[in-house]
């Protein structure tokens, strides 16, 4: 399969599209105090609905938008449908899913949808390869899937908050977000508070004095800090921020590997109105071929390793030593003790009546897949490696585990090649001696160790309390992340300052600022909206495309005819991944002859169906052996879920 997928590749072509390294390396991020703003920019909620309308107006021939619902904030959940309306029903198109800023932090995501819908519209007419796609494919696109928690971006004070609007009860005492976080010094921004304690488990990176480790003891060090986020104890239980504003994570709740108890991730699976509108679209669109996300978790610039297994998680250690300062703040409101971390009084009963496995049960057969499976991981690397060329991105900053991810349901329960990526990269640090300076890279760099948990976020990358071990990462993240702000003139760190907290006394307020780590500055956004356009115009040139071909019709007399035919899949694609095969996801394609049942003599049945047909050539062969009249004419259909539909009229002679 390797010299199909290579020669299929050549045929494809190689696009120059890149990101220069000139424009990685411009600008201020757009959200920090001070910027007043110029274009490009990063667009409000009012201003994203603006640009989809108006853009959709100026094409409503083959584009709509429509709201699948509002959020607890009264916010539109907006859809766009781009495609050619005319010929074959769009119903029964392959399609291309593109779902943007899950996470309410990772705002950029949007901005590379709102360019994908733009760049569609506006080149339909100009651009062939546009055109060609429009005529026979359709673009799905979601561009804000969480505008409550996104708008915070825009707010007067920054959290960096990944969760919905849903009111949540953190800490199991009975009140719901009465500890919200309080900018201390007034600065604008959520950041994080260190203060001097002798049974602190962290102290100063000693290669880079901003930074924090945990003390390691086996290597002679002790620890002198404690860690916490900006912000005061509200309620008097001993944790700060524990329960703020904002209830559940969309991107972790979702139905693959769904984190049970865990950090942010809702009561049960698909719990959120956020979430039940994607799902039930989803569900409705069973045309849908492929998936793109833009989120917090990659398998684009990191392809899937051999073994199927995505690159482990490197989130900011900073942000996980914060965290870990509410472990076991839900614990407070209980009266029994001791629970397992991330139970919340009644909801006990509920939460173990939805735990997959235990109470005497019968282990299932066999365990859900959590890897690509093998016979579909050389599409993983191909497109993988188209990505990094379009886009020229090959390192990303910080990335967390995709435990509930939408994209890992859209390929391991939806059965269709799935695909997630930050939307934008670390410029390569320059004269810098490690190979990584930039954050995780790609081309078999070496990787991070696995960081356990890698949850959601309050402020920033604030896990809800009592989730477990925060993630600590790579403690490499936090100096590359903060070596490229350096070096790109990135102001997204604040410097350590004295503050006289009214509680704990002499602190120092600072650490990563909110959204810093998770966007890019706003001057990058036309050119990587550009890339990243190109790149979904690639995605859909890759579905299977099935066709009816070398047809013979062969008569034996007396009203008894041979019909051959092949199908054949012209696309880059198979008709279903392996993993659509196995998880039995995605619809057999249907072969299906237009006689009466009883005239079919011998040979293939009326209607046959196959499971999955390679792509880039590959065939399946039908003989039907036919009664009929002399000159008649019959219908041969094929009709794929994920590869389209062919038809050819055959004439018995």
């Amino acid at each position: 399969m390797h010299q199909t997928l290579t020669g299929k590749r050549q045929r494809l072509g190689r696009r120059a599209a890149r990101c220069s390294k000139s424009t990685l390396a411009a600008g201020m991020l757009l959200f920090l105090p001070g910027f007043q703003g110029a274009e490009p920019q990063y667009h409000s909620y009012d201003e994203l609905t603006a640009a989809l309308r108006r853009a959709v107006r100026a094409h409503s021939d083959i584009a709509r938008v429509e709201s699948l619902g509002e959020t607890i904030g009264g916010r539109d959940i907006w859809v766009v449908e781009i495609a050619n309306r005319s010929g074959t029903p769009i119903e029964e198109r392959p399609a291309l899913l593109i779902v943007a800023n899950l996470e309410g932090n990772q705002v950029v995501g949007s901005e590379l949808a709102l360019r994908t819908v733009e760049y569609l519209l506006d080149n339909y007419e100009s651009d062939p390869e546009v055109r060609e796609r429009l005529d026979n494919h359709v673009f799905y696109v979601f561009p804000r899937m969480n505008p409550d928690a996104a708008e915070l971006m825009w707010a007067g004070v920054k959290t960096g908050r990944r969760t919905n609007s849903k009111p949540y009860d953190d800490d199991a005492d009975g009140r719901i977000d009465e500890d919200d976080p309080e900018d201390l010094n007034g600065d604008g921004l959520i950041t994080q508070m260190r203060v001097a304690d002798p049974a602190g488990e962290y102290t100063v990176d000693p290669d880079e004095p901003r930074l924090m480790k945990e003390a390691d003891a086996a290597k002679g060090e002790s620890g002198s800090y404690k860690i916490y986020w900006e912000g005061l104890d509200d309620d008097d239980d001993g944790y700060f921020n524990e329960d703020g504003p904002g209830g559940v994570d969309i991107n972790r709740n979702f139905q693959h590997e769904y984190p049970y108890y865990e950090a942010d991730a809702g009561r049960h699976m698909v719990s959120e109105y956020e979430s039940r509108a994607l799902m039930d679209f989803v569900i409705s669109h069973r045309n849908i071929a492929m998936v793109l996300t833009y989120g917090e978790s990659d398998n684009l610039v990191i392809s899937p390793t051999s073994s199927g297994a995505l690159a482990p998680a490197a989130p900011i250690s900073l942000l996980s030593f914060a965290d870990e300062s509410n472990a076991g703040a839900n614990e407070v409101g209980m009266f029994q003790a001791p629970r397992p971390r991330g139970f919340r009084g009644f909801e006990m009963f509920f939460l173990q009546q939805a735990q997959p496995s235990g109470g005497g049960r019968r282990p299932p057969a066999r365990r859900p897949a959590t890897t690509v499976n093998a016979a579909d991981l050389d599409y993983y690397t191909t497109i993988g490696e188209q990505y990094r060329e379009m886009t020229g991105i090959s390192r990303v900053s910080t990335t967390r585990a995709p435990k509930g991810a939408f994209f890992e349901y859209a390929y391991f329960q939806f059965g269709v090649p799935s695909f997630s990526t930050p939307g934008w990269g670390l410029a390569e640090a320059a004269d810098s001696g490690e190979g990584q300076a930039g954050g995780q890279q790609a081309e078999g760099a070496a990787r991070p160790r696995a960081a356990p948990g890698a949850g959601g976020a309050r402020p920033q990358g604030m896990q809800r309390p009592g989730a477990g071990r925060a993630a600590g990462g790579d403690s490499q993240t936090d100096s590359r992340i903060l070596q490229w702000m350096d070096q790109q003139d990135v102001a997204g760190f604040v410097d350590w300052q004295e503050f006289q907290h009214p509680t704990l006394g002499t602190v120092e307020i600072g650490g990563f600022a909110p959204y810093a780590a998770t966007n890019p500055p706003a001057a990058q956004l036309n050119e990587l909206g550009d890339a990243h356009a190109e790149f979904a115009v690639y995605l859909t040139s890759l579905f299977a495309d099935v066709r009816i071909t070398d047809v013979e019709v062969i008569s034996h007399g007396g009203s008894v005819f041979e019909i051959n035919a092949d199908i054949e899949n012209v696309g880059f694609l198979p008709t279903s991944t392996q993993h659509g095969v196995v998880s039995r996801s995605v619809a057999p394609t249907m072969v299906q002859l237009g006689v009466q049942p009883d005239d079919v003599l011998t040979g293939a049945a009326k209607t046959s169906f196959f499971s999955r047909l390679e792509g880039s050539g590959a065939r399946e062969s039908y003989t039907w052996v036919v009664r009929g009249r002399q000159g008649a004419t019959v219908e041969l259909r094929v009709r794929s879920q994920k590869g389209g539909s062919d038809s050819a009229t055959i004439t018995l002679r």
